[in-house]
């Protein structure tokens, strides 16, 4: 038996049903993000962006950018708000905003109501992982902070993975409307559920639903604890300026705005660096084979790009989890949390510089460069298990969804960012003949910018450990 599995048989595990419902909220979210870029032929088809191709492309992408800035705005206001108002109301009142936002979509036929239900996705949308991230510093103690939002934030992947698989089926069957319907719904049965289970740790213990010995364990960071106390006779909630002043903000918010966006870049233009892989390979192929009469999907280096966009989000499901897994294990084995933390982000900060081969391996084997893209992408989810931990390790909870929500901002500016900068890229290289170039631009920027993330974060907070409140 794992000293895990021990302490779980020992103390109890009530707060890992609490990391479950927070999982299950993740996949709900990502559910509902994702319809629309599989629908959007669909959609095109029915007139929704217009009848002029071209102006259909330019009014998708008028509709994306409505979600990106409304969520990189709602990040800012969703932490204040869930630090004001709590966990528990906070995220049920995200969760309804953004299912119902989820099911508007329904009634939105044409390019500006779309784009008004997107953005209201985006800004509701935003309240996730300030909330997430807050449940998870209010019920798991440091060691396991990093595995626990390893677990949840996997959700995001398995959402990816689960909504290819459904809503092309319910948009056939019953039309695309329901598509938008039925995953709307679905958040709205998880809030029964959260609302029925979820209360501080405090109130479980006193309710009997939580052991004095779980309830323990989960307060059992004396630093932690100490700093909580030293605060306890200030209840006034942080302000968003002072919270500007400390180097461990931005540390944070650096590291997002750094990282984040090879997150996005990969779930917007990895479908089109794989069409376009099949698109180069089917060429070469017919002009040496011009007799040729058989399937395109024949031709040897084709592959079936959903599939493998599918792989790449299953390698990275398990990529977030091992990304709790691994700090966990250092500290078990008696390393202090800011050393086991630096050590994991530095591993997993290595680990992208694989995608620098995905452009030149792509041209030996597709499948070679899926599989430098999955390694990334894996890594890239268990780089985001312990960044998001580094703020419940810095800042009392009070503040966590905050400066949560402060880091969700710049990343989701970054995603706007690099969003522009690959079409500009790819815009300019496909004109000359050189896209696959493009690529390799755009995948050196993706593999080295989380070491420069993580020196940048080093220097700013050599050691990740709890705020004074009474310096600042």
């Amino acid at each position: 038996m794992s000293k895990f599995t021990q302490i779980n048989e020992q103390i109890g595990r009530y707060r890992w049903t609490i990391c479950g419902l927070v999982f299950a909220a993740t996949t709900i979210n990502y559910l509902d993000r994702n319809v629309l870029g599989l629908l959007k032929q669909t959609l095109s088809e029915s007139g929704v962006f217009g009848a002029d191709k071209a102006g259909q492309e330019l009014n998708y992408s008028t509709v994306v950018v409505c979600f990106q800035i409304a969520y990189a705005v709602g990040m800012l206001a969703a932490g204040r708000f869930i630090d004001w108002i709590g966990t528990k109301a906070g995220y049920a009142w995200s969760l309804i905003g953004w299912s119902v936002a989820a099911i508007g979509h329904a009634f939105g036929h044409h390019t500006w109501s779309f784009g008004f239900w997107r953005a209201l996705l985006g800004f509701t949308e935003a309240g996730n992982f300030p909330a997430a991230n807050k449940t998870m510093a209010e019920w798991f103690p440091k060691k396991e902070r990093a595995y626990a939002t390893g677990l949840y934030n996997s959700g995001a992947n398995v959402g990816s993975i689960v909504a290819p698989l459904y809503v092309p089926y319910v948009a056939s069957t019953w039309g695309w409307e329901w598509a938008f319907i039925l995953t709307g719904a679905v958040g709205l049965i998880w809030i029964a559920f959260w609302v029925k289970m979820y209360a501080s740790p405090a109130a479980k213990l006193k309710s009997g639903h939580l052991s004095q010995a779980e309830y323990d364990y989960i307060h059992s960071d004396q630093d932690e604890q100490a700093a909580e106390k030293a605060d306890a006779s200030n209840g006034k909630r942080i302000s968003g300026a002072r919270l500007l002043t400390f180097r461990q903000t931005w540390a944070f918010v650096i590291g997002k705005f750094l990282t984040d966006p090879i997150w996005w870049f990969f779930l917007f233009w990895l479908p089109a660096f794989l069409e376009g892989e099949n698109a180069r390979k089917i060429s070469e192929f017919l002009a040496t084979h011009a007799d040729y009469a058989g399937a395109k999907a024949d031709i040897p280096g084709v592959i079936s790009w959903p599939f493998a966009v599918a792989v790449v989000y299953t390698v990275a499901t398990f990529g977030s989890i091992f990304g709790g897994w691994l700090p966990k294990q250092f500290m078990n084995g008696g390393m202090d949390a800011n050393k086991a933390r630096k050590l994991a982000m530095f591993i997993f900060a290595l680990l992208p510089l694989t995608v620098l081969l995905a452009s030149r391996l792509g041209q030996i084997n597709t499948w070679l460069a899926v599989a430098t893209i999955a390694i990334a992408c894996s890594a890239h989810q268990a780089w985001s298990a312990n960044i998001f931990t580094t703020v419940s390790d810095m800042f009392p909870k009070k503040a966590v969804a905050s400066v949560t929500g402060l880091g969700g901002m710049a990343g989701a500016v970054g995603g706007i960012l690099i969003a522009r900068v690959a079409g500009l890229v790819l815009q300019h290289f496909a004109a000359i003949g050189k896209t696959e170039l493009g690529y390799g631009i755009l995948f050196v920027i993706c593999g080295s910018a989380y070491l420069v993330a993580w020196t940048i974060m080093h220097l700013l907070v050599p050691k990740f450990k709890q705020i004074e409140l009474k310096d600042a």
